[in-house]
């Protein structure tokens, strides 16, 4: 029977009342992530992917940025004013200061993190 060993960390974060120009700007996402990608000493693999797409209410921008230790996927709804983040990585991070990151980049006025240990 193999060992039960950590895998990594799995963490969400929804923000509501975001900044809807910067939801809505392919370069900011971009900032973003390379702030973000900084902010938690990882390292990018390629640049970000960034697609907008969907229908009527549902249209908008996603985003997916591979890191040495796995990825980064982000959906941004500028009608809503909300995005939703989640990282996952084999290497240790602060679920909780990625989250404080996304607040204060995307000015959002509130915010959830839930993170998940994947063993």
């Amino acid at each position: 029977m193999a060992k039960n060993w950590w895998w990594g960390r799995s963490a969400s974060v929804d923000l509501h009342g975001c900044d809807a120009k910067l939801l809505s700007d392919p370069k900011a996402i971009a900032r973003f992530v390379r702030g973000l990608v900084k902010e938690l000493n990882m390292v990018r693999v390629g640049p970000p992917e960034i697609k907008r797409f969907g229908h009527g209410k549902l249209r908008g921008y996603s985003m997916m940025q591979f890191i040495e230790t796995s990825t980064i996927v982000a959906h941004f709804d500028e009608q809503g004013g909300r995005a939703f983040i989640d990282i996952f990585s084999c290497k240790k991070y602060n679920a909780k200061k990625m989250g404080v990151f996304c607040k204060k980049f995307f000015k959002a006025s509130e915010y959830k993190v839930a993170a998940l240990e994947r063993k």
